[in-house]
């Protein structure tokens, strides 16, 4: 009796799964965009009899080992589908703890995720999304089905310890998960330290993100600590590797004879380097020079780096990967070691150095009468900081003050002449901090440029578009030539327009057409000198446009109104103009065109870079700012509504130029709703209003060194005593 059962029983059960496996894939299939979890499969299906229910997780682990269904990184399950109509890939912006955007394209809107739908979706994570028959807002709403490639591997934060386990929270405001660390993977830290965590297990169903500690950066809130989390964050090199640094060391600080012998002589022409006063690295210099019939001489020489760095060697390998120096506040992340970058390549005073030079003839109009490219040698008469070469120009006396004040003369035609053809006049307020030894700040002091810096500005953009141009009219036959041009295309219309609006709410006007905009911007960006708003609109000018980027197509640079333009003047600190440097030569020595898609790869490459670069370079400047502003809350300042949201009023203080925020569940006095349309918030019931532009009194609230944000608070004019 009991073989007889043994017999039917096998039977029986496949019966069952096999009609399971097909309910199964049936409802999967037909809802494509839908994801479900193993106990919504079993409620779906709807079936009475435990015996079917019992056996459904164990199919559905069969058709997933099969590949007939995919199972998603949150432990649920779909059909098996790649793209559809209905599915996205796109990039994770974990905005806030509540939502996120997943980024697809230029072209397509981001979709709203709400933390839910997220899975298990870190920020920056790549993924599939299924769109939603709903929309939130203007945004298409979706879930996350799949996560196809993870963004980081790293996280950098602040350690704390429990009993029994420890605990990493992570310093980028996007990521809003705990990374667990077990105590024999600490590396020794201690509570309150700054590490960097490699995730060993990623966030899956209810379970959290394991790491363990890597490196350990020091205490929360010490400058150093909070700067090398900083690097950390962005991957930024803490050092070079000892293969680069000894590579460097052995290239040998003569110069050849045989080397001076092809290069134009410059060392007999007055010539002078212009920088900051603690500037280390000189990578541009001027030559001026008195022609017969009035005319004048000007060389605009740049390090010849590529001199020295070689392609395929250890040296270029690592300069194309770091691609560009970062400015942090305390310290600069170089991407040459020193040996080149402060030495060999700078132009310092007093040394024959190895250049690679545009050289103009210019009349009395800054009209360009000749122009040469190609390498030379110079030896600079002094090293001007911007504040010598000011007064130079303003004085016209003291060493080369007569050639400064010519020059400073023909630099002024050369603007005049390039806002008179459609360039922007963008001159945000930069920021820069007193620090004291240990790197703390003792105040906040807004940069002023002055005709020295614009001087050396005007000659600069004039070798860049002319080397530019210089390249894009030398064919090969019947060919363009590849080459590396910096590119800056027109403002989104869309993103004008708002930008307009803005413009509006503080009382200004801005045409915004393709032929007016860039002469009505520079119209509003004048009427707005000295002003309170001066800094907000700035920015956001600045952030309605276009990024620049590097190409090999010649599309031209809507900012500075050239037809095209290239970057020649700091290869010390950029890449690309490395790239530049060798095509120019590669090109005058009559070579054929390179490969366009080896050279479009790298531009890409660049432009990532730089963005990374530019991202950590305002994260240490968020810091500075935060930190600054803890030492003094007890005091009151005046501000400007610079953003409004949903969930809070954004404020830039006018003396600092930090911003910080007053958040909507901070304000008690009435529940405020927010009104998008118009950038502002109104009270339910008091029926007052905090609208983009209007001034404002605020104090610190609270400031987070981790996350980097200000909490603010709004001061009434009858409680400013209290902190005066």
């Amino acid at each position: 009796m009991s073989k007889k059962r043994n017999k039917q029983k096998p039977g029986k059960t496949e019966i069952i799964k096999e009609k399971l496996a097909n309910k199964i894939t049936n409802l999967l299939s037909a809802n494509p965009s839908k994801a479900y979890s193993t106990a919504q499969v079993t409620k779906k299906l709807g079936f009475q009899r435990k015996d079917y229910n019992r056996e459904i997780p164990a199919v559905i682990n069969f058709l997933e080992k099969k590949g007939l269904i995919r199972k998603l990184s949150n432990g649920s399950y779909s059909t098996k589908v790649q793209t559809s109509a209905d599915t996205i890939t796109g990039k994770v912006d974990f905005v806030n703890a509540r939502f996120g955007y997943v980024i697809t394209s230029e072209e397509e809107d981001d979709i709203y995720i709400s933390a839910k739908d997220m899975g298990s979706a870190m920020d920056g994570d790549t993924v599939i999304v299924a769109i939603k028959n709903k929309k939130h807002g203007k945004h298409r709403e979706g879930m996350v089905l799949e996560v196809v490639e993870r963004g980081r591997d790293q996280i950098v934060g602040r350690i704390e310890f429990s009993p029994r386990f420890a605990f990493v929270l992570a310093d980028n405001k996007k990521i809003h998960q705990d990374i667990f660390i077990s105590l024999a993977d600490t590396l020794e830290a201690k509570h309150n330290d700054k590490v960097i965590v490699k995730i060993t297990q990623f966030p899956e169903r209810d379970k959290k993100a394991e790491g363990k500690v890597i490196r350990v950066l020091g205490k929360a809130g010490e400058n150093n600590a909070e700067i090398h989390s900083i690097m950390a964050e962005f991957d930024l090199p803490f050092e070079f590797p000892k293969q680069i640094e000894q590579e460097a060391e052995e290239i040998s600080d003569v110069i050849d004879k045989k080397e001076i012998a092809k290069r134009k002589d410059f060392r007999d022409v007055l010539t002078f380097t212009i920088d900051p006063e603690d500037a280390k690295d000189f990578d541009d210099a001027i030559s001026f020079k008195k022609l017969p019939g009035g005319h004048v001489e000007v060389g605009v020489h740049i390090a010849d780096v590529t001199h020295y760095v070689t392609p395929k060697t250890a040296l270029d390998k690592e300069a194309y990967d770091r691609a560009t120096s970062v400015y942090l506040v305390d310290r600069t992340i170089p991407m040459l070691p020193e040996k080149l970058s402060n030495g060999l390549c700078s132009l310092r005073p007093n040394e024959d150095k190895l250049t690679f030079a545009a050289v103009f003839e210019l009349d009395e109009h800054a009209n360009i009468v000749k122009e040469w490219f190609g390498r030379t040698i110079i030896h600079s008469n002094s090293r001007f900081s911007y504040e010598d070469a000011q007064e130079g120009i303003e004085t016209g006396q003291g060493a080369h003050g007569k050639e400064l004040v010519e020059l400073n003369n023909l630099a002024k035609i050369l603007r005049k002449n390039r806002f008179a053809h459609g360039a922007v006049n963008f001159e945000s307020t930069e920021v820069k901090f007193k620090l004291d030894e240990n790197g703390k700040p003792l105040g906040v002091i807004p940069k002023i440029r002055k005709d020295a810096h614009k001087l050396v500005e005007e000659f600069m953009l004039l070798a860049n578009r002319q080397v530019a141009r210089f390249i894009y009219n030398k064919k090969k036959g019947d060919d363009k030539l590849t080459f590396i041009y910096r590119a800056h295309d027109y403002p989104n219309p869309e993103k004008i327009e708002v930008f307009a609006t803005f413009a509006r709410r503080f009382g200004h006007e801005l045409k915004t057409d393709e032929q007016a905009v860039s002469k009505s911007l520079n119209k509003l960006l004048d009427s707005i000198e000295g002003k309170p708003e001066e800094n907000v609109l700035q920015q956001l000018a600045i952030r309605s446009m276009a990024k620049a980027t590097y190409t090999t197509e010649a599309t031209g640079h809507f900012g500075l109104a050239f037809d095209h333009y290239s970057h020649f003047t700091s290869p010390i600190r950029r890449y690309p103009d490395v790239m530049v440097h060798r095509l120019l030569q590669h090109y005058i020595d009559g070579e054929k065109s390179v490969k366009k898609e080896d050279y479009e790869e790298k531009c890409v490459h660049s432009s990532e870079r730089e963005k990374r670069a530019a991202e950590a370079e305002r994260a240490s400047i968020k810091y500075k700012q935060v930190e600054y502003m803890q030492s003094v809350q007890d005091k009151i300042f005046d501000g400007i509504i610079s953003g409004v949201t949903e969930w809070g009023i954004f404020i830039e203080i006018v003396e600092t130029k930090c911003e910080g925020m007053v958040r909507m569940v901070d304000l008690k006095d009435d529940y405020y709703e927010f009104d998008e349309k118009n950038y502002r918030v109104i009270g339910k019931k008091n029926k007052k209003i905090y609208a983009l532009g209007d001034k404002v009194i605020v104090a610190v609230k609270n400031t987070d060194i981790d996350r980097r944000t200000i909490d603010l608070e709004f001061v009434n004019e009858k409680d400013k005593f209290f902190y005066e």
